[in-house]
């Protein structure tokens, strides 16, 4: 990781005030990425659970890949301009804006996440077509009506907006809560409005104890689901096909998938709002 010291920018943390001594979820995505936003912990981490399940690759690479095609989908087939990306992580390859702004110039796209670490390396994002527009802004998923709120600034929410919602929702523990998280955001936009999602799931035991080992290291927990409970998260919005599947099952025609494995424990789909 480049050690770009920002403390003299408004609005972002030095890198002196990132914890480096112990292993965090977006960094050790990124690394299992192929990303550089790492450190060695994170790549110890990455390492470790890798060695207790090796498809975590696999996961983490279909997850970005079933992203990539349901953002085309929503743009090129819902007619989609307008993007709510809730946790957005570390920067990688082609970020939700890329991907929008490619297929219609004129996108605009709004990040959210609370971490330090990602609004360190905010500026990665804040790039856009001068046709569109991308903000990142600073809020906490567990408060859907201030994220709304917020993005008003930049959205037209009396238009239709598709909402990104990429392995966030495991970190909340009680699950249902994090269905009213969705149901919240949902309801704060207009019909035509759609809810692109995908998160792990417990289908594979081999997996299931990789993250148990992970989450009793002292990063932060992410909890797999049942392929039902992320189904849940869809309640009231009409299921585009074909479904709420294995990521690599979700549209694959509309993009390579590299030779990946046709199925990895990482679900996921979009909804329409009626």
């Amino acid at each position: 990781m480049a050690d770009d010291d920002t403390s003299g920018v408004p609005g972002r943390e030095p890198v002196s005030k990132i914890d480096t001594t112990i292993p965090h979820s977006a960094r050790i995505w990124n690394y299992w990425l192929g990303g550089t936003d790492n450190y060695e912990v994170d790549r110890a981490a990455g390492d470790q659970y890798q060695a207790l399940f090796p498809g975590i690759v696999d996961v983490a690479r279909s997850s970005r890949q079933f992203l990539a095609r349901s953002i085309g989908y929503l743009v090129r087939e819902e007619g989609l301009r307008q993007f709510l990306d809730i946790g957005t992580g570390l920067p990688t390859e082609d970020n939700t804006h890329e991907i929008a702004q490619r297929a219609a110039p004129e996108c605009r796209v709004v990040y959210i996440d609370n971490d330090p670490l990602v609004l360190l390396h905010a500026h990665a994002l804040l790039t856009s077509t001068p046709e569109g527009r991308t903000e990142y802004i600073e809020a906490d998923l567990r408060d859907p009506e201030n994220i709304l709120a917020v993005a008003a600034g930049t959205l037209d929410l009396g238009r239709p907006v598709g909402v990104i919602l990429s392995g966030i929702l495991g970190h909340i523990e009680d699950y249902g809560q994090a269905r009213s998280i969705v149901a919240r955001l949902m309801a704060g936009l207009v019909p035509g409005s759609c809810l692109s999602l995908n998160e792990g799931v417990n289908t594979d035991p081999v997996y299931a104890r990789a993250q148990e080992a992970y989450n009793s290291s002292g990063a932060t927990p992410y909890h797999l689901r049942t392929p039902q409970q992320i189904e849940g998260y869809f309640d009231g919005l009409e299921i585009v096909e074909p479904g709420i599947v294995s990521c690599p099952q979700w549209r694959s025609r509309l993009a390579p998938l590299g030779g990946g494995p046709a199925e990895v424990g990482q679900y996921g789909g979009v909804g329409r709002k009626p």
